[in-house]
């Protein structure tokens, strides 16, 4: 038995190497990754696009698969952004886009709060006024009380909001003013 033992020790000394493929599984899942990034830049305006400086040929594949409709050619051009995407280093895409998306969030945040302002400003009159004179000083408060005033009243005799939009607009140029 310490013989058998013996020969089994000769062959530690061999080492065997294996290839080392990639996992098959991690592979589809940044395929995936790359597919969803696709759709999302094929989602993009054509402002938006041109932002990403994205590589020539990538460019035009995404601006040819915007109107499509969502079937098989569409899919076909996906893949094939997708294996451009591939080919690509995809960090500063992501960062771009990233950057896109938060000017996005941050214009609907602002476009929420003018509006709020708005409806404040007309449901709630002078409360609202004073609490807005307070916080932004250089506020023109006789065009606001009449914006509030014809606002006011055409909701009342249920007439097109023109005072709204005008008093909206009004506010969000305040506000882009004070955050300059």
């Amino acid at each position: 038995m310490i013989e058998e033992y013996q020969e089994y020790e000769e062959f530690d000394d061999e080492v065997e190497y294996y290839a080392v493929r990639p996992n098959k599984s991690q592979i589809k899942r940044d395929i995936a990754v790359l597919f969803d990034l696709g759709e999302e830049l094929v989602g993009l305006s054509t402002a938006q696009l041109s932002a990403l400086e994205l590589p020539e040929e990538l460019h035009k594949a995404v601006i040819g698969t915007v109107g499509m409709p969502p079937k098989g050619a569409r899919k076909r051009q996906l893949k094939f952004i997708c294996g451009l995407l591939r080919k690509l280093d995809v960090e500063p895409i992501l960062e771009k886009l990233a950057r896109i998306k938060n000017q996005s969030a941050h214009a609907a945040r602002e476009h929420h709060k003018v509006e709020r302002w708005r409806d404040r400003l007309i449901s709630e009159g002078q409360d609202a006024l004073t609490e807005l004179i307070d916080e932004y000083p250089q506020t023109d408060r006789q065009l606001l009380r009449q914006l509030m005033r014809s606002a006011q009243k055409e909701a009342a005799e249920a007439r097109p909001p023109k005072s709204s939009r005008e008093l909206y607009r009004y506010l969000k140029e305040l506000f882009e003013a004070e955050s300059e």
